[in-house]
């Protein structure tokens, strides 16, 4: 059961995941209240400093002097780092004390972006980029499972969508934020406005995670045990494959909006932001019936929906109301999928949860450098309309195997 989301509203698991739990010293009471809060704040960071190219491709084309093509490289070298650092950095720093680890990697992030704005050419700002995700590939996971730390068993399934909503948080409002004023006040000024989001986040937690926070060590049986679980690579692979298709279009969609559609960065921006606000409600939904429909009929729905809103991207490429409102039923899913996922790998080895969880986050960038990847080549090369219809294809083979890996038991693990 410890995948299992509640089915009260999300304000509610929001309520639960900061209500402290009973304990006789009441400094614990005040550490623990809000920090759930201070990790999903990070997670929101963390999505952030991630999707900020995305939402600026034209601005760091030009202010740097490079195509898009070149710039969208950005988001691929970056997913590359992301998927080698996941598991990597789980391994490597899983005996450290995480308000320590959380904390310092906040720092990173923000140190990182405050030097990107002041980046002199491409190659600097790229191998900032890289460092500042060589390090932030911990924070997702991490966060993640140190909230089984700090909460009863019953609250974590709550707890864990409350901080995963930074990420949902972060392409509701960050993303079309990002385009904005990236717009008004170009690409520079975005980094420095993450960076400072950054030393506030590294301030909450510092001030409410508790100390003498230790997770289980992850060892190399560990992912050997995985790698031999049939259901596990299974669902890593529907994880892959529903973000390469993804990004094949998310990458470059600000400058597909402008060549296709003739849209303007405002327009641009109310795209995005109708994308993450359907992708927030979306993961509210889910979060409300996953318990009485089960995870994979929960995943098959929002899948189902995010195929049909790519599908309508690339029939109505070209007209701007159109592209928004499938960009509106493709959110639905983008969120709430990547959620289903998580709950998915608890309940197929509940014993490996944080390593498997670990690993999506890391297979999630995989799927992110493939789609971006094959974008750029698709852009590079002028197929602008194709892009579409190769991410609805991924997408579509996503689909295909959440149908095949239908439970046998009425449980959705």
């Amino acid at each position: 059961m410890a995948g299992r989301l509640p089915t009260k509203s999300f304000f509610a698991a929001f309520h639960r995941a900061t209500r402290p739990p009973t304990c006789s010293c009441m400094e614990s009471h005040v550490a623990r209240r809000f920090a759930p809060t201070a990790l999903m704040f990070g997670n929101l960071v963390t999505g952030c400093s991630v999707l900020a190219p995305t939402g600026m491709l034209v601005e760091l084309s030009s202010g740097l002097d490079v195509s898009i093509a070149t710039a969208g490289l950005l988001v691929t070298f970056g997913a590359v780092v992301l998927c080698v650092g996941s598991p990597l950095t789980a391994w490597l720093t899983s005996r450290i004390e995480r308000r320590t680890l959380l904390a310092a990697t906040l720092a990173v992030l923000a140190l990182t972006n405050i030097a990107s704005a002041f980046a002199p050419d491409y190659a600097s700002l790229l191998l900032l980029r890289l460092i500042m995700l060589a390090v932030g590939a911990l924070y997702t996971p991490q966060a993640a499972g140190t909230a089984a730390l700090i909460v009863p068993e019953e609250k974590r399934g709550s707890t864990v969508a409350y901080i995963f909503l930074g990420w949902s948080l972060a392409a509701a409002i960050g993303l079309p934020l990002i385009t904005f004023i990236a717009s008004r006040y170009g690409w520079r000024t975005v980094h420095g406005g993450i960076g400072v989001l950054g030393c506030v986040g590294l301030l909450l937690l510092a001030w409410r995670l508790p100390r003498g926070l230790l997770g289980a060590p992850v060892d190399l049986k560990t992912w050997i045990d995985l790698g031999r679980n049939r259901m596990i690579v299974l669902l890593l692979l529907i994880t892959t494959l529903q973000m390469s298709g993804q990004f094949v279009v998310l990458t470059f969609m600000a400058p597909l909006l402008t060549r296709l559609a003739g849209a303007g960065p405002d327009a641009i921006a109310l795209l995005f932001a109708c994308y993450g606000i359907f992708g927030f409600v979306g993961v509210v939904i889910a979060t409300r019936i996953v318990d009485s429909w089960g995870a994979w009929k929960t995943s098959v729905l929002f899948t189902v929906l995010m195929l049909a809103g790519l599908i309508g991207w690339a029939i109505s490429a070209g007209v701007y109301p159109l592209m928004v409102a499938s960009a509106a039923v493709w959110g639905l899913g983008f969120a709430s999928t990547n959620s289903m996922q998580q709950v998915r790998l608890i309940g197929a080895a509940p014993a490996l949860a944080s390593a498997s969880v670990s690993l999506n986050t890391s297979v999630l960038y995989v799927g992110q450098a493939v789609g971006s990847a094959i974008g750029g080549l698709l852009y590079g090369h002028g197929l602008l309309h194709a892009t579409g219809y190769v991410g609805a294809g991924f997408v579509a083979l996503a689909l295909t195997m959440v149908i095949l890996t239908r439970p046998k038991k009425a449980f959705g693990a």
